[in-house]
């Protein structure tokens, strides 16, 4: 797969894309597993006893939000610093931190029984590390491709994760169980030794995070002249509260990427809480029938979530091959959106495995088809010395919601049975997508936009 230089990106910007990429998704399955192996410490290990479940949920609610709110809260002060930094050493510097970060977890679970505090500030700052070194990676590949080629390249980041989901759980599952098999086996001494295998889930992802900092040291990633400035490089520059507060101003001068954006806020209000939703659809309504073909619960909900992530890697090797739509990308949002939106409705009401499986991988499968065409709007709207400022608002604004739709997700859940939830969200998500397509301003977003402002007037404030 290669590209053409064009004027846009410079005539080696493929193969370095091609490097990065693949570095990274060395990177993310090291998450997954360390995420994976975090999980499975708290429920085996450090809090294994029946009587432990309160505790138990609270230290997973307190380890995924410390993640989540770090990466959230820090995403404005991250974009400012792509866009004044030197974005490959930025992500250099993120990559050797998450190492260090990650031989400190080894020490954590290994030497001692932390406290819950102590894996919470631990998950919060790999999130914080995480969104520092997003907010350099989204804006650096943009500057590499081909216009052109953007939706492709933007599948082939899509497909990352939903390989993770497929290959990390099993992965984890196989490192935990080794030194058991190890002191069953006559295994090697050092192995043997250890409780369990989480500090080695720790230990490679923190060499996924080294090997991703030797590809980057070895690469040239240009970081673009900023053009906002008055005079130039060499004028007076803004401060750091000006630049975090510069995407804000550029979004909301632009209504067609306000729109897109509120829209994508409101998907991940109506989807994001079947993390809470899955699990309690298994219990209480797939059961049966999962039980009936020799599934147990736990299977059952891994066979749902595989078939997730198997329809979002086929959504982003449809992408990567296709290459997407090249005018008109906002129907390359809406249209699979609306198509998702159906697939999350008939997830709730179709009431056996099998059938709702297929529901949940078409769903999967459209995922990765609007977040690469909305993607490739942004990167081709937003100049790309500005993108790290705009690119973490318009994180922050459209994940923001998530975990809204989580806590929502329980409270309701408690109330109503999760198909019906499930399947109304699903027809709302279907009707908020199917009003956009009429909407005339967000079929603007593929247009010239207002050009950018420079920031003259606020220099010296």
């Amino acid at each position: 797969m290669k590209a053409a230089p064009t004027a846009d990106a410079p005539a080696n910007g493929w193969r370095t894309f091609l490097w990065l990429w693949g570095s990274q998704a060395l990177s993310v399955l090291g998450g997954g597993l360390s995420g994976f192996a975090l999980n499975i410490y708290l429920t085996q290990t450090r809090f294994p006893l029946d009587t432990q479940r309160a505790e138990l949920a609270a230290a997973l609610s307190l380890t995924a939000l410390g993640w989540t709110f770090a990466a959230l809260l820090g995403a404005p002060l991250a974009g400012a610093l792509a866009d004044r930094w030197d974005r490959r050493r930025m992500m250099l510097t993120c990559d050797l931190l998450g190492a260090l970060v990650l031989a400190g977890g080894v020490a954590l679970v290994t030497l001692t029984t932390p406290p819950v505090w102590a894996l919470v500030a631990f998950t919060a700052t790999l999130g914080l590390i995480g969104t520092f070194h997003g907010s350099a990676f989204d804006t650096s590949y943009a500057v590499l491709v081909p216009r052109a080629q953007l939706p492709r390249a933007n599948g082939m980041m899509q497909t990352i994760w939903s390989l993770s989901g497929l290959l990390s759980p099993a992965l984890a599952a196989l490192l935990i169980g080794l030194p058991a098999l190890a002191r069953s086996g006559g295994g090697p001494a050092w192995l043997a030794g250890i409780g369990d295998g989480v500090p080695l889930a720790f230990a490679l992802d923190g060499a996924t995070f080294l090997l991703a900092a030797l590809v980057i040291s070895r690469l040239r990633i240009p970081t673009p002249p900023r053009r906002d400035l008055p005079g130039g490089e060499t004028g007076p520059r803004p401060s750091l509260g000006q630049d975090m507060r510069f995407g804000w101003r550029f979004i909301f001068a632009r209504p067609p990427l306000l729109h897109l954006l509120l829209t994508f806020a409101a998907v991940n209000l109506l989807t994001s809480g079947v993390g809470v939703l899955h699990p309690l659809l298994v219990r209480f309504a797939l059961l049966p029938d999962a039980a009936a073909r020799g599934l147990s619960q736990g299977a059952a909900l891994a066979t749902l979530w595989t078939a997730f992530s198997a329809g979002g890697l086929a959504g982003g090797l449809l992408v990567s091959t296709w290459g997407g739509l090249k005018r008109r990308r906002v129907l390359g949002v809406l249209v699979p959106m609306v198509l998702a939106g159906a697939a999350h409705a008939a997830s709730g009401v179709l009431g056996a495995l099998v059938p709702v499986c297929i529901a949940v991988a078409c769903f999967g499968l459209m995922t990765p088809v609007m977040n690469a065409h909305s993607q490739a709007i942004w990167q081709s709207q937003v100049p790309p010395d500005m993108q790290g400022r705009v690119f973490s608002v318009r994180r922050l604004i459209a994940q923001f919601t998530a975990p809204v739709s989580t806590a929502l997700a329980g409270l309701l859940a408690a109330r109503t049975a999760p198909g019906s939830l499930l399947l109304w969200s699903g027809l709302i998500l279907v009707l908020v997508a199917g009003v956009q397509l009429l909407n005339p301003v967000i079929r603007r977003v593929d247009s010239p936009l207002t050009p950018a402002p420079v920031l003259g007037a606020e220099v010296g404030d």
